[in-house]
């Protein structure tokens, strides 16, 4: 992607769609959505102002969906969307469905095909239940960057791996989400052998409360994307938290290892310190992309 001196664009955070971290951004001129790989990319980015629709999810076939860009390009609502944008969402009642919520045509579609079950274990060791369509069973975890995940077993639809998942949220005492903030903090100093702990623990009483059930589980064990295994690894030498907003003013880094949509980057490359940052916090911000760097950073203490 050729970025065009003093153009604006607006960021959709990162995506795994391809099987690796890339960025998806609108051409505020154009509407139109284009990604850049993450990996090795040196990004210089200014930032300022309000927040714009990401636009919505469309279904592209029976079992796929892809990223629309709102065409009006319109100020974001409390939940990041325009409100025209959000009442095409049909993929929004996918959560629901299995409460008797409305449901379109094309939303039956997509549930109607296999799902996965899965326990994801994030660097703070927090676990969670989740669910994923059966073509995105990889890049629904490469998304959300656990450090552990295991696949529990397949449901028949959507709708049955969404009773399961109520299910081992109540029984097993998982939860169906994680802070991002939490995710983030945790990955300055990552202990694997905590995190594992936690998920072995947690991926037994989901276990144990599917087979009260009845229920014949076929434990997997998710593989991480290689572009993260530094970020998830014990640190070596300094690693801080950006100390800056990336939603205000100039900021320039380069990014050396990527898990979902957190990076470790250096802000030059003779830089002791790396700092690690949330990429999806300037989502449904406007940028302009050129030489920008980062502010000066307060002095840090020993590095021994």
């Amino acid at each position: 992607m050729n970025f065009a001196p003093g153009r604006p664009y607006l960021w959709h955070g990162v995506t795994w769609a391809t099987g690796a971290p890339s960025l998806l951004l609108a051409d505020t001129t154009t509407a139109t959505l284009a990604t850049v790989d993450v990996m090795g990319l040196r990004i210089g980015v200014k930032a300022g102002g309000g927040r714009f629709c990401t636009g919505r999810y469309g279904f592209a076939g029976t079992f796929q969906v892809e990223p629309l860009p709102c065409p009006q390009q319109a100020q974001a609502g409390p939940g990041g969307q325009c409100a025209a944008c959000l009442g095409r969402d049909d993929f929004r009642f996918a959560h629901h469905a299995h409460e008797g919520g409305h449901v379109s045509a094309a939303l039956t579609a997509y549930l109607d095909q296999p799902h996965l079950l899965y326990v994801a274990t994030f660097a703070n060791a927090a676990s969670k239940v989740g669910t994923a369509a059966a073509p995105r069973r990889v890049s629904r975890l490469d998304e959300q960057g656990p450090v552990h995940a295991t696949y529990l077993l397949q449901a028949s639809d959507g709708r049955a791996v969404r009773v399961l998942e109520d299910t081992l949220s109540r029984e097993a005492g998982l939860a169906q989400s994680v802070r991002g903030a939490a995710k983030l903090a945790a990955l300055t100093d990552p202990d694997p052998r905590h995190s594992r702990a936690a998920h072995e623990a947690a991926v037994g009483r989901a276990l144990t409360a599917l087979t009260a059930l009845g229920l014949s589980p076929e434990p997997e064990e998710w593989t991480p994307p290689a572009c993260g295994a530094e970020l998830r690894a014990p640190r070596q030498g300094e690693r801080l938290a950006y100390p800056h907003d990336l939603r205000e003013g100039e900021h320039g880094f380069q990014v050396e290892s990527c898990s979902g949509s957190h990076a470790l980057v250096r802000l030059t490359p003779g830089d002791d310190v790396r700092y690690v940052l949330d990429l999806n916090a300037l989502k449904g911000r406007r940028v302009l992309i050129g030489s920008y760097t980062s502010p000066a950073m307060p002095l840090q203490g020993s590095l021994f």
